[in-house]
């Protein structure tokens, strides 16, 4: 006899978790959330929000505490220069943002997946 199990969710699927919302994060600026205890950050990019992993892949300095300009999101620590719409360094051009997955639902609401 063969016992049969159902499973209705995905053990391994990570969960969305609603952290803000778009009134709250403006166009070309950034916002820290804490996602499961992971500091996360976002940022509005002519209306396309990004979430990415709120420390530098270099010394793991605070982004949030960087400058954005544009595109180009600049580590306050060490100048390390990145673009936010691909996550792909600028200087030096071998390094890259850690990235989450990020969405906003119809009613503004902003949720991200972390690993």
């Amino acid at each position: 006899m063969t016992e049969t199990v159902t499973v209705t969710e995905n053990a391994t699927e990570r969960q969305w978790h609603e952290v803000s919302h778009v009134d709250d994060l403006w166009e070309g600026d950034m916002l820290a959330v804490d996602v499961e205890g992971q500091s996360v950050l976002l940022v509005n990019m002519d209306g396309d929000v990004f979430a990415y992993r709120n420390r530098c892949p270099h010394q793991d300095w605070p982004l949030e505490d960087g400058d954005l300009d544009g595109r180009k999101l600049t580590c306050a620590q060490h100048l390390w220069e990145f673009d936010v719409c691909t996550a792909k360094g600028i200087n030096p051009a071998t390094s890259t943002l850690v990235g989450y997955d990020c969405k906003v639902g119809d009613d503004g609401a902003i949720s991200v997946r972390v690993r």
